[in-house]
């Protein structure tokens, strides 16, 4: 028997404490949604009958905390993120040179090119969206505008969350958090400045401007190198350029016998850094699940 929907979402927790913490905010989100609008309608239709036996009802056709956590369990066994490993090596060589046949290597590297145009725009949004909400609070307008930006930061944290697990495999929220329709705009606000869930968020926003910098930067740089490295008996023999272009034109070429270390050693720079892109994208994972998953 449970009295109220909190006493329901804290059952259905426990139940789920040993799922992945997305999942079990994805539960909780669409249980609240559902449970608070069945008793809205409830209440609405008999005003009479006490919360506890309008939430008695709406639970026996919702189901239990337990009916709940297993059908939850069964369709997040059905529709886990599609990036993984599809063939596991058997040897440290075969896990190093097998990166290339890895989606979570090429997911990794596709993010880490998206986070420098996504980092650029949760920056300046972020950044801008605190400034116009703090110095706009002095005007009876500048709470709704504070309003409309925290809401539009849990949009974005909930698009990113996608993002994240489209292209990195880790398991984020696909449901957004459930805020009540009928309160009022000013308790809504105090609602979203209070949980540090929506702080958090905002502190995703602005490292992954810093992060996706860096990313961007490794890219070019490595990438670069690899290629400057493959192009020079290219260079050398057909376009007749030298590797290296020193003071007053002189140009210093290498040797025939070094094409195939050059070239072999710009495929190796660029393995390394698959590797090392995929080993970033795991983490980067962790990072957007601990910042972007609430408790």
């Amino acid at each position: 028997m449970f009295n109220t929907i909190e006493e329901y979402l804290d059952a259905l927790k426990t139940e789920m404490k040993d799922a992945d913490a997305a999942l079990v905010q994805d539960a909780q989100a669409d249980a609240r949604e559902h449970l608070s609008t069945a008793l809205s309608v409830a209440r609405e239709a008999n005003p009479e009958v006490s919360e506890a036996d309008a939430l008695k009802k709406i639970i026996e056709g919702y189901g239990t905390p337990e009916e709940t956590a297993s059908a939850y369990r069964e369709v997040e066994r059905r529709t886990s993120p599609v990036i993984v490993q599809t063939v596991k090596p058997h040897s440290a060589l075969g896990s190093f040179f097998g990166v290339y046949t890895d989606p979570r290597a090429w997911g990794a590297l596709l993010y880490m090119l998206i986070a420098f145009v996504t980092g650029i725009f949760y920056f300046t949004w972020a950044v801008t969206g605190v400034s116009l909400s703090i110095s706009l609070l002095i005007f009876i307008f500048g709470f709704p505008i504070a309003l409309l930006f925290l809401l539009s930061v849990r949009g974005l944290a909930l698009l990113e969350g996608r993002l994240v697990e489209a292209l990195l495999g880790v398991r984020m929220p696909r449901r957004p958090l459930f805020s009540h329709q009928d309160m009022k705009w000013f308790d809504r606000l105090k609602t979203l400045l209070t949980d540090k869930a929506t702080w958090l968020m905002i502190v995703y926003m602005l490292l992954q401007f810093v992060l996706g910098t860096v990313y961007f930067v490794l890219i070019v740089t490595v990438l670069s190198f690899s290629l400057a490295f493959i192009a020079i008996p290219v260079l050398q023999e057909y376009f007749n350029q030298g590797a290296m272009m020193l003071s007053n034109d002189v140009r210093y070429t290498f040797p025939v016998w070094s094409y195939p270390l050059w070239v072999a050693g710009g495929i190796l720079l660029w393995t390394i850094f698959m590797n090392l892109a995929r080993g970033i994208g795991q983490l980067h994972g962790k990072m957007a699940k601990s910042l972007l998953v609430s408790e």
